[in-house]
């Protein structure tokens, strides 16, 4: 996902009328985008905190904050003379009117304390820091449970006994400290040696819990078993009989709710599913009760899967890749299986065949975009709708295809899917029967069908947000337990700042939460990674938790090795936890030394050239163009700006090239001995990694323009498909080539097109199409991208989709893929490209011609390799992005023994066979749009 835009053309998902909730999850679009620190996150809309301002009297709005059991937090100036009294209503009928507080109620006094927050308390909310306190009257446990279970509201009066200020009241926090011990309960369906079931649900503020029973999903009577709490934590249980096993259940939670009844709350009676489902019904509708140990659940050879060897994150390399884009489109798998998780079982299709390729070349996993339950894709066919127009009658440049692509979006099979419903059932859509245990079962199947060629599999999570929230249908959280597992803003409204209603894993049980979902997919379907969504809106803390329980799980208790498992996750900072102003954030920066990786916006930028959201697409970076062959844009600037910002470009990608390390000293192109944190990007600083396995380097991703189409626009209309061939593959070599976890979009090997979109995630089949087959091209010039999020671009876009010679043939396909396949070769072969330690890159990766005399456009990086596994004492890489042959002299390999990599010596590629090396002066010579590498023995 992406820092987000808002969608106004998206339904409105949150706690109840007259609060602005923004979009669908596909939303994702923007992210893979902002810088760390600066400008662009602090513009983004965040929602309001606390500016102790008066209060009013609005109990439609939670102001007051009770963060522990004596402490209330007061979000103004406390008044002389004045009094506070806490009040909870079990009938939910608070009013005022005419300074009277109507309705029924007790109270608990409220004693101001001119102290205001303890230093514990400042710092553990920031956010809250200068909110005035209150101390809470000290009463029994039984009393204190039972007003968590009511409306609350702190209550100001003057002198007289007349309101003066009224205001709802925040929980998560006295949540957290009375129902504390709840942290090690186990929740959902846990089952005993005798295949009985105890069921619980954690939800403290409930006045009743019962558990409704179901023979089968389609049942309209379920049997009815009231649930026992456990007053020490929130717990709600019951056991069951062996017989429940298959059966399908739903809780009905009698609960007080801020959101409902307009806003206004109420106590309602929820019918919710589990949130730690581990199975379902079709849509959602029902939880299913499944042991994930049953045997009849694990498919042949489960219990010994042989998985491919665990990778480090220094030498990983990563293919994202949709699990309906996989297949969808390819003839060669069953029809009924196409766009499922099946498919992936096939090991004679054409996609799994060249998945099967990749791995030979050297790709470790295969990261499946969200593969969890999710809100956006009807999960029986039949309810789902399909464009009904001849898609492929119309123009190449025409509107047509996104209009009819329009008329049926989020009702047909695709979305991207970061709308999580459930966070650990895999996705019923992915699955030939959504209803039941059969999703498990092949989503098993599918994890077994990558390792059997050869890949292990990361998932991308998304627990910082959630499909709906408060009331609405879709909610399940908030439904449990309303005004806990979400983020919220100074009034109580849901903060929305990921696209959709935020979730807040600085609260205890959400934190848990995470922390069980994701040991659940590594120990009990053998996932071997997790990509975390926006990870910036995690606290650190809650990242280096999920590490700390996976590396508890081991392959003699658990059957997998924990501590392998691969994290990485977008570090963005922006949103109302910006610069840490709640918690310290999972961002890029903080991550450092934490072994947890972190994309890399700053090489990203600099070869691409500009930014996700530049006006103009035009804009020439490294990989691009710019300078050397400039495509006329005035958004490119004069000849002297152009030659400046590429080489400050060479600087980042020099940087990102180690991994992008913080310390990591060097000559930059102005002649000047810097460090990777001393580098400018966009006035943050670019290196910020301690270790070179914290960098995730990408050149394109799901989020925004494939590399081809941003290479489409950016690249003078006129340039070759060979040539365009040739800057696609040298764009790669910068991530394949640099130190880190490699990452690779689906279908940038073979020049993939999505026809210009740049937020694909609700754009259906048609502009997501990925083809193994190069006969139908490349799927550029398949329409003008969708109006709703490409419109602005459309001017620049027509075209160049109408241009035929645009569209690549099955050459250029099978060309790109070669290349792309022989960098990987070259990677394998040798540690030069995954050294374990920022000392060993610092010592060993060099760049011998940068400088104040350094050529724009080429970039000389040698590593020394003396020492380490391999033939070879030193590998060069040169990336030459300009139209000419260049030279570039290393003196360090003057009169050695070098030559091109054998792999690039035996390639089909002419132009690459023809890079030399001169002895006598050390001399590299390269031809133009080329990145070759030369070994020294």
């Amino acid at each position: 996902m992406s820092p987000p835009r808002p969608r106004p053309d998206r339904p409105s998902h949150g706690p109840g009328p007259g609060l602005v909730r923004a979009v669908t999850a596909g939303l994702a679009a923007t992210a893979l985008a902002l810088p760390l620190f600066g400008a662009s996150a602090a513009a983004l809309p965040v929602p309001a905190e606390p500016t102790g301002q008066a209060v009013g009297a609005d109990l439609t709005e939670q102001r007051a904050h009770w963060i522990d059991r004596g402490t209330v937090l007061w979000p103004a100036d406390l008044a002389p003379g004045h009094t506070y009294t806490l009040v909870t209503s079990a009938d939910a009928d608070l009013d005022v009117s005419g300074g009277e507080l109507g309705g029924t109620y007790e109270t608990l006094e409220l004693t101001p304390d001119p102290d205001g927050p303890t230093e514990d308390q400042r710092a553990a909310r920031p956010h809250l820091a200068d909110l005035s306190a209150l101390d809470v009257e000290r009463v029994n446990g039984p009393r204190l449970r039972t007003a968590l279970t009511g409306q609350l509201a702190v209550v100001e009066r003057d002198g007289d006994g007349t309101v003066t200020a009224a205001t709802g009241v925040q929980i998560p926090g006295v949540l957290d400290d009375v129902y504390a011990d709840a942290a090690d309960a186990d929740l959902g369906a846990v089952w005993d040696a005798k295949g009985r079931p105890t069921v619980s649900l954690w939800a403290p503020t409930a006045r009743s819990v019962s558990l409704e029973l179901y023979d089968d999903s389609a049942s309209d009577t379920p049997r009815v078993v009231r649930m026992r709490r456990d007053h020490r934590t929130g717990v709600w249980s019951v056991r069951g009989g062996a017989d429940w096993a298959g059966r399908f259940y739903t809780f009905d939670v009698r609960v007080f709710s801020p959101y409902a009844d307009g806003g206004r709350g109420a106590v309602v009676d929820n019918r919710v599913t589990d949130p730690y489902s581990v199975s379902l019904s079709t849509d959602s509708v029902r939880s299913h009760l499944v042991d994930l140990d049953d045997p009849d659940l694990a498919p042949e050879g489960w219990a010994h899967q042989d998985k491919p060897a665990a990778v480090p994150p220094e030498a990983a390399s990563v293919y994202e890749l949709h699990v309906r884009d996989h297949s969808v489109s390819d003839d060669t798998v069953p029809a009924e299986l196409r766009g499922t998780f099946a498919a992936f079982t096939r090991p004679g299709s054409a996609g799994m065949r060249e998945l099967a390729s990749l791995a030979e070349d050297g790709m470790d996993y295969v990261h499946l975009l969200p593969a969890f339950d999710i809100g956006s894709v009807p999960e029986d066919p039949a309810d789902r709708a399909e464009p009904s127009c001849d898609l492929e009658s119309f123009g190449p440049a025409s509107e047509e295809q996104q209009a009819c692509v329009a008329q049926v979006r989020g009702e047909d099979a695709f979305n991207w899917g970061y709308d999580p419903y459930h966070y650990t059932v895999p996705e019923g859509s992915y699955s030939t029967d959504p209803d039941g245990a059969a999703r498990v079962t092949e989503f098993r199947r599918m994890v077994g069908g990558l390792n059997d060629a050869g890949l292990r599999v990361v998932m991308d999570v998304v627990y910082n947000h959630t499909h709906q929230a408060g009331q609405d249908e879709q909610s399940v959280l908030d439904r449990v337990v309303p005004g806990y597992y979400h983020r919220l803003g100074a009034d109580g409204g849901v903060a929305t700042s990921t696209c959709c209603p935020n979730t807040a894993p600085e609260h205890l049980m959400m934190g848990k939460l995470v922390v069980d979902s994701v040991t659940t997919w590594a120990r009990d379907h053998k996932v071997d990674g997790f990509r975390f969504d926006l990870m910036g809106h995690h606290p650190k803390q809650n990242m280096l938790d999920i590490r700390a329980a996976l590396d508890e799980l081991t392959l003699e208790e658990d059957g997998v090795d924990g501590s392998s498992v691969l994290l990485y996750g977008e570090g963005w900072n922006f949103g109302e936890v910006a610069d840490d102003a709640r918690f310290v954030q999972a961002t890029q920066a903080n991550m450092a030394g934490t072994g947890i990786g972190t994309f890399n916006d700053r090489l990203r930028d600099a070869v691409r050239g500009g930014g996700p959201f530049d006006a103009d697409p035009r804009v020439q970076g490294f990989g691009s163009g710019l300078y050397t062959d400039p495509n006329g844009s005035p958004a490119n600037g004069t000849a002297e700006e152009q030659r400046a910002r590429l080489l400050g470009y060479q600087d980042l990608i020099k940087v990102g090239l180690t991994g992008n390390l913080r310390d990591y000293r060097f000559t930059d192109s102005s002649g000047e001995e810097t460090t990777g944190w001393e580098v400018d990007y966009n006035g943050a600083p670019a290196g910020y990694n301690l270790h070179p396995g914290e960098a995730v380097t990408y050149v394109d991703a799901h989020d925004n323009e494939t590399l081809y189409d941003a290479l489409a626009y950016k690249l003078p209309p006129g340039t070759p498909m060979g040539d365009r061939v040739r800057m696609q593959a040298l764009s790669l070599g910068t991530a394949v080539f640099g130190q880190g976890t490699v990452f690779v979009h689906a279908g940038s090997e073979r020049l993939r097109s999505k026809s210009l979109d740049r937020n694909s995630y609700d754009s259906g089949d048609w502009f997501n199409r990925l083809d193994w087959d190069c006969a139908a091209g490349n799927n550029f010039g398949a329409g003008l991208p969708p109006a709703w999020d490409n419109q602005d671009k459309w001017d620049y876009a027509r075209p160049l989709l109408a241009d035929p010679a645009l569209v690549a043939d099955c050459a250029a396909v099978e060309a790109a893929r070669e290349r792309f396949g022989e960098m990987m070769l070259i990677r394998e072969s040798t540690p030069a490209f995954s050294l374990g330690t920022a000392e060993e890159v610092q010592g060993r990766v060099s760049f011998p011609t940068s400088g104040a005399d350094e050529l724009p456009g080429v970039i000389t990086m040698r590593v020394d390799t003396t020492g380490l596994e391999g033939e070879w004492s030193s590998v060069t890489a040169v990336f030459n992005a300009t139209p000419e042959t260049v030279g570039q002299r290393v003196e360090a390999l003057a009169g050695g023994d070098v030559s091109l990599h054998p792999v690039q010596a035996e390639s089909t590629d002419e132009t690459v066979r023809g890079s030399s090396f001169d002895p006598g002066t050390g001399t590299l010579t390269v031809p133009p749009r080329t990145v070759a590498v030369f070994v020294e023995d």
